[in-house]
């Protein structure tokens, strides 16, 4: 078989590489379209996963637009050249890579908003997968699996910490320390929100730094916390789920990496625009789990933060939520697999069930 994965952001190269490296190991061709987008390019290289680079995008609203018909035409180049037999991706170039070429795609959806994505992906699919919290019906061809996206590479089955990030960091052992991380918020289901501002960026690092270490991660193209007291990240940015593993807490206004904490044990705080009664499932589901905050008001964020910080239980108590969290989680890389061999039929795959709408 010749499997083709569409990776457009560093998750998707995390979503994918351990369902390319089975199927590789298996004696399959297998290919990663990638978008140099962000670190996804040094992640495809750093994990040495048979990839070709199909275009590049910034981080800027309109730059994704821009680049649609240069991308489109080297997906499609590269489509022909390697005549996959079946595609998988979470959106429109892998949906109509798949129509273009007369091949079976596999969607891989978990963003209840991206609606336009839906509209222009979904007639092409052959089965769409979404996480059991998915919050929206998208066609009679709509699977589910228990878990997230994220439970591809942070599952117990597969996650394993590479290295000691406290000796990368140069950390003290009992150093506490907060990662917070900012969303330039330039993707097209992205237009119309946002996250902290320059100012509240500011306050907010302040606080923490009274209380801990901390580092920032900055999607913009541009840092906004000017010459405040944080520590660089110097590391590879494939070492960052052994980094959230150990931190003390996350602060965030971005979506992916609050429910990688939660799924590392890791107390989160998730703030945006996005929060409130029409949220993601995922982060609905896993604030009732007690796994994460997601706060509308800048106020209850200071707040939250200073109380975590000053629980010295904290992290011990979030492992064990966590753990009884995943108990009944799959190992999606295992589902993606299965699906694989299976030539793209879902119905035989004992994980997938067909998808309902949460109660």
């Amino acid at each position: 078989m010749r499997y083709l994965f569409f990776t457009n952001t560093p998750a998707h190269v995390h979503l994918y590489k351990y369902a390319v490296r089975e199927l590789q190991a298996m004696g399959h061709d297998v290919l990663v379209l990638g978008r140099d987008y962000g670190c996804t390019k040094d992640l495809l290289e750093y994990y040495d996963l048979p990839h070709e680079i199909y275009g590049s995008c910034g981080t800027t609203k309109y730059s994704l637009f821009k680049s649609l018909p240069f991308h489109y035409v080297n997906i499609f180049r590269a489509v022909r050249r390697f005549k996959p037999d079946l595609i998988f991706g979470m959106g429109g170039y892998a949906a109509h890579a798949g129509a273009v070429s007369r091949t079976p795609v596999i969607l891989l959806l978990d963003s209840e908003p991206t609606s336009l994505d839906h509209v222009v992906s979904r007639p092409f699919a052959k089965a769409i997968l979404t996480p059991h919290t998915f919050g929206k019906e998208l066609a009679d061809n709509h699977y589910q699996f228990r878990g997230f996206k994220e439970t591809a590479y942070l599952h117990p089955d597969v996650y394993e910490p590479s290295v000691d990030v406290r000796a990368e960091l140069g950390l003290d052992p009992d150093e506490k320390f907060v990662v917070v991380r900012f969303n330039a918020f330039g993707s097209h289901h992205d237009v119309g929100h946002g996250g902290f501002t320059p100012e509240r960026r500011r306050e907010l690092i302040d606080l923490l730094g009274e209380r801990a270490t901390v580092f920032v991660l900055d999607e913009s193209e541009e840092r906004r916390d000017g010459d405040l007291d944080t520590r660089p990240f110097d590391f590879h940015p494939a070492l960052v789920h052994d980094v959230l593993a150990e931190a003390s807490l996350l602060v965030a206004d971005t979506q992916t990496m609050v429910t990688e904490a939660a799924l590392l044990g890791t107390p989160a705080i998730r703030s945006n625009s996005f929060v409130g009664d029409d949220d993601m499932g995922n982060f609905v589901e896993l604030e009732r789990r007690g796994l994460i905050s997601n706060l509308k008001s800048f106020d209850d964020v200071l707040a939250r933060a200073d109380e975590l910080l000053a629980d010295d239980g904290a992290k011990a108590r979030w492992a064990a939520k966590r753990d009884a969290f995943l108990a009944d989680k799959v190992n999606l890389t295992d589902v993606i697999v299965q699906v694989a061999l299976n030539y793209g039929s879902v119905e035989t795959v004992d994980s997938l069930t067909r998808h309902s709408v949460p109660a």
